[in-house]
């Protein structure tokens, strides 16, 4: 059956946790492979990347494949070849697709026509496989993840609209502050609570990082929102994780960032250097959770040998939710 993995719920629940359990497996072996053996993986980028490339290009040959890379500027789609009519064409050529793009609806158009595997290696509305490693990295330094509390500090952007997909299989409390204006998307929220997951929102960070196991932040403007720059460091000033916000956490508080960081802005030196930081493992954690990703997509494992936690709230049940 073929797979793409878009959004973390594009992964069902009764097999999310068997893909964790993977991950952790496969990083205390340093694991390889011939999965992808014989196959050719084009990696797809419009966005400049670091972690995300070659995280994946290396997993892939970790697990016996190889890699294409292409931008825009390096094919058609650069002079406004449809998606639809270079999916179909790559289809026949090559074995997956690792897509790092803009509008998430070139992902969902990319899936529609593509006879391959489509996996999303960041959009504008999302970013799933940072956030299935950051799931592994707090299972691996927090207290659990059923006595785990996340606060997200800073902008509503893609990583915290996938951590909000998260919270919808994970049991972690998810705190979420950010200037007004600058919520996440309502659909991806209502969908989150109307599934149980427990999400409570401020605009206050203090509020938000109480008493947190872990805060994360972002950076305050993305690629493609240069040009708010400015505005956004005046409007995001508050939000900054310093060692001062921090007090108002748990004194064993970890603080996670998707890097790149802009040291300074988002998070101080002094926080990114610190004790608390576990960026350096968050980053490392990229690359298990993709080859684990890239095995539930290509692979036939059984995922039914790994315990699923029961659902403390069914689909459908109103989870908490704090109203401005």
């Amino acid at each position: 059956m073929l797979k793409h993995f878009l959004t973390v719920q594009d992964i069902p629940y009764s097999q999310a946790f068997g893909v964790l359990a993977r991950a952790e497996e496969m990083k205390k072996v340093d694991y390889r492979s011939d999965l992808l053996a014989g196959k050719t993986i084009v990696l797809i980028f419009e966005k400049a990347s670091t972690r995300t490339r070659i995280s994946f290009d290396v997993a892939i040959r970790h697990l016996g494949g190889q890699t294409i890379f292409m931008t825009p500027a390096e094919s058609q789609l650069g002079r406004d070849e449809p998606i639809k009519d270079a999916t179909r064409v790559l289809s026949r050529y090559v074995d997956g697709l690792v897509v790092r793009t803009f509008a998430h609806s070139n992902l969902e158009e990319m899936r529609l026509y593509s006879d391959i595997p489509v996996v999303n290696a960041l959009s504008d509305s999302f970013h799933p496989c940072q956030i299935m490693s950051d799931i592994l990295t707090m299972k691996e330094h927090g207290p659990g993840l059923d006595k785990t509390r996340v606060a997200w500090v800073g902008d509503g952007n893609n990583v915290a609209q996938s951590l909000i997909n998260a919270a919808i299989y994970f049991p972690f409390e998810l705190f979420l502050s950010f200037p007004e204006g600058y919520n996440p998307d309502t659909n991806v929220i209502d969908l989150a609570l109307k599934s149980g997951a427990k999400i409570y929102m401020t605009h206050d960070p203090v509020e938000g990082v109480e008493d947190a196991d872990f805060v994360y932040t972002d950076v305050w403007a993305s690629m493609g929102q240069e040009a708010e720059q400015k505005k956004r460091e005046r409007i995001f000033a508050p939000y900054q994780v310093t060692e001062e916000l921090l007090k108002h956490a748990k004194p064993e508080c970890k603080v996670l960032h998707c890097l790149p960081a802009h040291r300074g802005e988002e998070v101080s030196e002094e926080v990114l250097e610190g004790e608390r930081s576990i960026v350096w493992d968050q980053a490392e954690n990229r690359l298990h959770m993709q080859k684990a990703i890239l095995e539930w997509v290509f692979g036939n494992v059984d995922y039914s040998i790994y315990p699923v936690p029961a659902r403390i709230n069914p689909i459908g049940h109103l989870g908490p939710h704090v109203a401005f």
